[in-house]
């Protein structure tokens, strides 16, 4: 690649600065968590608070309300749909990890996302520190 390419919101880390790693694959995931989120939230990446005129980066807000138990704040009519929203957010936030070797492959996105139950672990805060996990 040449030039950053993409639609802002979805775009990669990597896709602006080298300092994350390399564009690859992983740059999809990336994508693809931002969609799960999305879909989660009913909403673009950013929202406007009711109680504030500010505006809150809402991967990281779905990361504080489920880091903190908190109910997801959606509007969901049946149970097993708010199991299956919350299965969404964890790995859409797995996803959107800020360096592409922290986030999952193509295949495990998907054995995450056909697993049965609601176990998946929480992934490391993306947004508390810029230092790669690993």
């Amino acid at each position: 690649m040449t030039a950053a390419r993409g639609t802002m919101g979805y775009i990669a880390p990597e896709v602006f600065s080298r300092n994350f790693g390399n564009v690859s694959y992983k740059a999809d995931v990336y994508s693809f968590g931002t969609l799960l989120l999305e879909m989660v939230g009913g909403r673009k990446n950013f929202k406007v608070m009711e109680d504030s005129t500010s505006q809150v980066y809402f991967p990281e807000w779905i990361y504080k309300l489920l880091e903190q138990g908190n109910d997801l704040r959606i509007h969901i009519g049946v149970e097993g749909n708010i199991k299956i929203a919350k299965k969404l957010a964890v790995v859409g936030l797995w996803c959107i990890q800020w360096y592409p070797m922290d986030r999952p492959s193509v295949k495990t996105v998907v054995q995450m996302l056909e697993r049965e139950g609601d176990n998946l672990t929480m992934p490391p805060n993306p947004f508390a520190s810029t230092s790669s996990s690993s």
